[in-house]
């Protein structure tokens, strides 16, 4: 893919280069910019970097490029090459099988020599647990070792071994291409993910499965359980507990109800359900009114509140009172008995129709993809769809089916096709 810089009504190339030419080393520029800002290379999916030049293992005369875990505590293997990355799927296999046992206390190691080397002053355990939000009680990671290979340039022979071995169903195996640009003194990259296709449906349909998979497996004491939530029409799977929460309060601000009253409410968490700032504010805003705090709340531009002059973020931090609280706030709605929840089940059945993925759950909850996005709200799509196979969007005595029955329809009449 080109880039292009406007020019009044024109286009004007902006002529592709190489890190070598540009004079940018493989581990002193393009690692450690990467180490800085991992969510480039790992678009969707939550990474921490937990050590980089990792080797310590036994015999072992090569090192991980960088060390990472992800928020389904699978740890990652990234792996960089200035120019075309030969040989480096084998290589990054190798290495995963190789840190496929590490425990916890053997990452908490190696993130606190990390943190030395790059001159922080985080507590490595404490920085670990905060971002897997496990407070307490023990840590295992899963049995998946993700892989990310960032290149320049991918070769034939790597790019269809990577996609076979991602086909077996087993392994997690994601290319990305950078390509750089030089504009004036300033170097531009065009990061895309080219393995598997971010819209890929059936790629996001693995991920769900594994993370769901991986949940049960954990083998600590908290409670994990994922959630399948309704508002009205809008079905969001397999929520962990804290967007849970986020989705109920996004509903009751959305609705007029007030920070403060949600704090009435939950009154147990009156002094940190929110933080505030006047104006509009950021994360950086935020942290700096909290220095050297490490701050638990939704930060992303839209998991934040504006009202009445002043941004409000949510706390992530909940226990185990939380469905306590998500009761509260649900009674507090205009509808409860149209805002539900239950714990996340299996997908019992799957069908694919002129670009969508629609699945019943084992709950009889119904879902529906396009491009690899959760489509909103999933009735009216479900109607649409009704529409173009003919099924009936209504019962006998004239009322419109729910979710539930009208997807078990959709779903009956693709199979019969």
């Amino acid at each position: 893919m080109a880039l292009f810089e406007m020019t009044g009504d024109s286009l004007l190339p902006i002529p592709l280069n190489t890190f070598g030419k540009l004079g940018l080393h493989e581990r002193a520029d393009i690692q450690r910019a990467v180490r800085a800002h991992i969510e480039a290379i790992t678009p969707g999916v939550r990474t921490k970097v937990l050590a980089e030049e990792f080797g310590d293992w036994a015999g072992a005369n090569r090192r991980i490029d960088l060390l990472c875990v992800d928020d389904n505590a699978n740890l990652v293997v990234v792996e960089l090459k200035r120019d075309e990355g030969a040989h480096m799927d084998l290589q990054a296999l190798r290495y995963a099988a190789m840190i496929s046992t590490m425990r916890f206390d053997q990452a908490v190691a190696a993130h606190r020599k990390y943190l030395v080397d790059v001159g922080a002053s985080e507590d490595a355990e404490q920085a670990i647990r905060e971002f897997l939000e496990i407070e307490d009680g023990p840590v295992a990671f899963t049995e998946t070792v993700r892989i990310v290979l960032a290149s320049a340039n991918f070769s034939p022979e790597l790019t269809t071994s990577v996609l076979w071995l991602n086909k077996q169903g087993k392994m997690d195996i994601r290319c990305v291409q950078m390509r750089p640009h030089a504009v004036d003194s300033r170097v531009l990259l065009d990061i895309q993910q080219v393995i598997p296709l971010p819209e890929a449906a059936q790629y996001q349909v693995a991920v769900r499965e594994k993370s769901i998979e991986q949940e049960k497996a954990r083998t600590t004491n908290r409670d994990s359980t994922r959630f399948d939530v309704t508002i009205g029409e809008t079905f969001q799977p397999n929520l962990p507990k804290r967007r849970l929460m986020l989705s109920l309060i996004r509903e009751a601000i959305r609705q007029g109800l007030s920070p403060e009253r949600l704090c009435e409410e939950v009154s147990w968490r009156r002094k940190d359900l929110f933080i505030s700032t006047p104006g509009r504010a950021d994360e950086g805003a935020f942290q700096a009114l909290f220095p050297g705090k490490k701050l638990r709340y939704f930060f992303a531009p839209d998991e934040m509140f504006y009202i009445d002059g002043s941004t409000y973020a949510l706390s992530r931090a909940w226990t185990e009172r939380t469905l306590e609280a998500a009761d509260k706030v649900k009674h507090l709605l205009e509808n409860p008995s149209e805002v539900s929840w239950r714990p996340t089940s299996a997908i019992e059945v799957e069908e694919t129709y002129k670009g969508y993925v629609i699945r019943k759950r084992e709950s009889d909850a119904i879902e529906i993809e396009r491009d690899g996005q959760q489509v909103y709200p999933v009735i009216a799509t479900l109607r649409e769809l009704a529409s173009e196979l003919n099924v009936a969007t209504h019962n006998d005595a004239g009322n419109p089916l729910n979710t539930r029955l009208l997807g078990a329809r959709v779903i009956a009449a693709i199979q019969s096709q």
